[in-house]
């Protein structure tokens, strides 16, 4: 396999980028501003601190950070070069060398002709304000933000001194990632970011007999060398592994970010020398600032030394329920990019959204929800306002969210599935597109609940409003004295009820607002297993 500086040293000098790429003197060698590295970089030495890229260091210091369960609600963001063409789904890079090359070919040209590092000048973020989005998630009730630093296409939205192929030199010429960064601290939010960088040595391999632009050498830095084979196949060079490594490192050293999400990717054991040195060099540098951090992978990437992440799945699999340190990541629309062809975006109501995050938070995990920037910037009013109308909805019944740990059990009625939790699985992570998917559709009663604790109080999320009481059968005598129930509501309400054998029965007002949306009780009192 070529490694990048053995194909640079095979290839003569080459001809320079387009004018649209220019901004400082180029290198004939590599298209690249000139001084910058035409190879693979190099990473840091490993840092002093308690953490040693062992899994028993790793296994003996890490502990989730205590606000990741105080959080519960993070944003995740899909915004990059994908974008612009805002084609079929984030993959955009993909399809356009294998499967839809004639879409690709008559709107902007030939592969060959119109590659996709000529997306690059096209991405300016002209409407990109990173204030009024750091404003919009504090009013959506999010606690922390994960922009995506690095998709698997490879071009950093940062402004990296490891490659030229970033947003900071070209394209919209900003650091996208630090201003970000900044305004969301100014918000009192968690930042984080997340890195599918792993996937990206053979994610667009072109299609057999393709005339295309990947293996031009002076785009080197940006496509690869492309590796054949299927995306995902596990084979990266050891040059790309610290190539990879170095780009963690600096997105640590120059963001100091409290979540790493790492897509995809990091999951197989034959990278865990390099993994292991990334989280050591992450958890001592956390350290160093003071700060909790943690990583958040999926299925065993890091083992037990990350917050472990389940895309797409509302319920826990049973071997970690119910633990804390997890979370669902899910998109508010049926990409995770932002698209508008071969037809719009649809979205989720906000009401199934915020069910998605009382079934989280009833089995102890957190609900991290993607948002999809057109390629200007722009976040499209839609989406805000399904933000906004969760934000309205955390303001009332916030206090059984955050910090909520669980119950004895999720809750109760016939939408949970018997074999809950943990054996319903979402939309297969191999799977990109418009067709997201979410647990079977159930018709929602008024005999179903679900329950989290908080602050010693037990509370439990109607989700149908009843016309008269609510009968809650977890609550029985005399499984539990029941002292105080309250309506959560702009002024909350204390409520009238009564235990029987068969249930706790709480005499409801009728609903002022009809809503979809849950409404919650506070429930203060006592119980066999604990305080309620």
């Amino acid at each position: 396999m070529l490694t990048r500086r053995t194909l640079l040293a095979q290839l003569t000098a080459a001809a320079l980028l387009p004018p649209s790429f220019r901004a400082e003197p180029l290198s004939a060698q590599t298209g690249a501003p000139a001084g910058a590295p035409d190879a693979y970089a190099i990473p840091k030495p490993d840092l002093s601190g308690p953490f040693q890229p062992t899994w028993e260091s790793l296994r003996d210091n890490y502990r989730t950070p205590a606000w990741f369960n105080q959080a519960k609600f993070g944003i995740f963001i899909h915004w990059g070069l994908y974008s612009i063409p805002a084609r079929l789904n984030e993959w955009y890079e993909r399809h356009m060398y294998t499967s839809d090359v004639p879409w690709h070919t008559q709107h902007y040209g030939a592969p060959d002709q119109f590659g996709y590092k000529d997306f690059i000048p096209l991405f300016k973020a002209q409407n990109y304000r990173p204030d009024e989005w750091a404003q919009l998630f504090a009013k959506s009730g999010a606690k922390y933000v994960i922009p995506v630093a690095e998709h698997h296409d490879g071009f950093a939205m940062w402004n990296s001194d490891l490659t030229p192929w970033c947003a900071g030199k070209m394209g919209p010429r900003r650091d996208l990632t630090g201003e970000l960064a900044t305004a969301v601290r100014k918000q009192n939010l968690i930042f984080g970011l997340s890195s599918h960088r792993m996937e990206h040595d053979s994610f667009a391999y072109p299609a057999s007999g393709l005339r295309n632009d990947q293996s031009h050498p002076r785009y080197a830095g940006f496509y690869g060398p492309p590796i054949p084979g299927e995306f995902n196949n596990h084979n990266a060079s050891p040059a790309f592994q610290n190539d990879w490594l170095a780009r963690v490192q600096e997105l640590v050293d120059k963001y100091q970010p409290q979540m790493i999400y790492f897509d995809n990717g990091v999951n197989v054991r034959e990278y865990d020398h390099v993994k292991l040195r990334a989280a050591a060099y992450y958890y001592n540098r956390a350290r160093q600032w003071g700060r909790e951090a943690t990583l958040a992978t999926k299925d065993l990437a890091y083992l037990f030394a990350s917050v472990q992440d389940f895309e797409k799945q509302q319920r826990a699999p049973k071997w970690i329920y119910p633990a804390a340190g997890w979370q669902c990541d899910d998109a508010i629309g049926s990409t995770w990019g932002y698209t508008e062809s071969p037809q719009p975006m649809s979205y989720r109501p906000a009401e199934s959204i915020v069910r998605e995050l009382v079934e989280l938070a009833s089995q102890g995990g957190n609900l991290l929800l993607n948002i999809s920037p057109m390629g200007d910037g722009t976040i499209p009013q839609t989406q805000q306002n399904i933000l906004l109308a969760i934000g309205d909805w955390l303001r009332i019944n916030g206090e059984a969210i955050y910090g909520s740990r669980p119950f004895t059990h999720m809750g109760e009625g016939p939408s949970i599935p018997a074999e809950a939790p943990g054996d319903w699985k979402g939309g297969s992570t191999a799977v990109e597109g418009p067709h997201i998917q979410h647990p079977p559709h159930l018709a929602l009663t008024t005999a179903d609940f679900r329950f989290t604790t908080a602050n010693g109080n037990l509370y439990a999320f109607g989700y149908k409003y009843p016309t008269a009481e609510a009968a809650i059968r977890s609550l029985a005598t005399p499984l539990a004295k029941v002292e105080r129930v309250t309506l959560l509501a702009p002024t909350p309400t204390p409520l009238s009820f009564r235990q029987t054998p068969e249930a706790l029965l709480v005499t409801l007002p009728p609903n002022p607002n009809p809503s979809p949306m849950p409404y919650t009780l506070r429930i203060e009192g006592t119980h066999p297993l604990g305080a309620i």
